[in-house]
């Protein structure tokens, strides 16, 4: 018999994981520990659920969601949910906290590609090749749920709703790659860090926080690498927006007392 801690399940054939309905709950084979069971609780009692991928899923339908969802996992500090180069097994709803995606070129330079709040997902990259393609690093202490891509794969084939909402999210990756590529290429350095906080701030919103006053979990060059430009241009322009009187700067706390002017550069 297997210990308490984990439940396997041992498919009649090799090839193509069980149906849903033949697995149980296990244990992500990424974390380094079993969780607290103090910790553990259905997504519906997720106060990110309404942002997150499981939230297609029709309430009379959250049986096969409890199957789906494997586990949380802990991601302390700077250490890394996944890397580039590996397989591709989960999708991850982030329920605390906060990531970036970083891509690393052969000359040994990177680039972070973005940033991900609670109830945003990821692990979207693995899709394409069964590979990920960055790494995801947690900007803080962060708990993420792991959700098996092949339950996923197969709840939709069930619950359309769900697989539209997955359609949406890697329309809106194609989506944020395309704005990506704008405030790089079309924006002046103030612009684009402008545009960077005013995101942020509809983000917040939209999770029910401050849309004026919110910390920046990540370092102002981490906020160069991702719009394309060094730590002192990113510095000169906080500096410009607080001395016009647009922002207040406190260490890594920022408060927007001007949006329009933000938007109007």
């Amino acid at each position: 018999m297997m210990p308490n801690t984990v439940e396997a399940r041992t498919p009649a054939k090799v090839g193509r994981p069980a149906p849903i309905a033949q697995l149980k709950l296990v244990r992500d084979i990424h974390a380094p520990a079993p969780m607290d069971p103090a910790l553990q609780s259905q997504c519906a009692n997720c106060v990110m659920h309404w942002a997150c991928l499981t939230n297609a899923v029709p309430t009379a339908q959250r049986m096969q969601l409890d199957r789906m969802v494997h586990t949380w996992r802990k991601v302390g500090k700077g250490e890394t949910l996944f890397r580039a180069g590996d397989t591709f097994h989960a999708l991850y709803a982030v329920r605390s906290g906060s990531f970036k995606t970083v891509v690393s070129h052969p000359n040994g330079s990177s680039h972070v590609t973005g940033f991900q709040l609670s109830g945003e997902t990821l692990g979207l990259d693995g899709i394409a090749a069964d590979k990920h393609t960055c790494d995801a690093i947690a900007l803080e202490d962060s708990t993420v749920c792991s959700m098996p891509f092949h339950c996923v794969e197969d709840l939709c084939q069930d619950i359309r709703p769900l697989q539209h909402r997955l359609h949406q999210l890697m329309a809106e990756e194609i989506v944020r790659e395309s704005g990506l590529m704008l405030l790089l290429a079309g924006l002046t350095a103030e612009a684009r860090v402008a545009t960077f906080l005013l995101n942020l701030s509809s983000r917040m919103q939209a999770r029910g926080y401050s849309p004026s006053s919110f910390t920046l979990r990540m370092t102002r060059d981490e906020i160069g690498s991702y719009l394309g430009m060094q730590l002192e241009t990113v510095s000169r322009a906080l500096s410009r927006f607080q001395r016009e009187g647009w922002i207040t700067v406190e260490g890594k706390r920022i408060a927007l007392l001007d949006a329009a002017a933000l938007s109007a550069l």
